[in-house]
This record gives C-alpha cells, sequence and structure tokens, in this order.
C-alpha cells in the first residue's frame, strides 16, 4: 500500500497517516499479520519528522489496528468486534454528522445512500 501526505491539507500529517492506514485496512489493502515500514523508514519515506509518524502509530495501536512487536515493529491486528467504547464514538460521530445533514436541507434518504456509498469505497468495492 502506498502511503501519501499533503502538505496543504488541514488535516495533521499524524492523522493523515492514521486514516490511510484505517482505510488501508477496511479495503483489504493491508491485513492482519502485515508489517508495516518502521517508524524512522516510513517518516524518511514520506520525508516527515519520526515523532508525527510515532504518533501516529501510537493512535492506531491505542485504537486496535496494530500491535507493536519489539522485535517485529508495527503489524496489523486482526479485525475484532466493535467495543462498546467503539460504538459510543461512533454513534456520537454520526449523530453529529447527520445533524449537519439536516441543517443542509440533505433528506434522510440521501444521507443513508452517501453512506451506503462511502461504506462501498471504504471497503473496495467501488
Amino acid at each position: 500500500m502506498i502511503i501519501e501526505i499533503n502538505t496543504q491539507c488541514p488535516l495533521a500529517l499524524y492523522e493523515q497517516l492514521r486514516d490511510q492506514v484505517v482505510l488501508g485496512i477496511a479495503s483489504m489493502k493491508l491485513v492482519s499479520g502485515e508489517s508495516l515500514p518502521s517508524v524512522r523508514a516510513l517518516a524518511a519515506d514520506l520525508g516527515i519528522n519520526f515523532h508525527t509518524v510515532n504518533k501516529a502509530y501510537a493512535m492506531l495501536c491505542d485504537e486496535g489496528y496494530i500491535v507493536m512487536d519489539r522485535r517485529k515493529g508495527a503489524i496489523i491486528a486482526p479485525i475484532t468486534q466493535g467495543s462498546e467504547a467503539f460504538l459510543t464514538k461512533i454513534t456520537q460521530n454520526l449523530t453529529l454528522t447527520a445533524a449537519e445533514v439536516i441543517c443542509h436541507n440533505i433528506s434522510k434518504d440521501a444521507f443513508i445512500a452517501l453512506c451506503t456509498k462511502c461504506y462501498q469505497k471504504a471497503k473496495g468495492e467501488t
């Protein structure tokens, strides 16, 4: 999987990196047990500070997307059922997104269709 960072994007670099790894897992471009590059190697490849990559890896580890092994480095974790904490977080995010959709006068059906399209895109089905 090729990871690209956009320095013009308002999203922090570590968040861009985190998001790309999550999208890679969802689309099966990154699979359970696969090793990610070392922090220093990925930082060098992307031309960014290694602390930025370290912060992204720490987030991914905390969220359960990767596991850190002293000898093997960062490894994609097995996919697991969403925890109660994850479901609470996603419910809060979707509630705010739904409120924004309502404020922009987008219909429920259009919102659901967009959600379906985004889900399929994330899975690599489109």
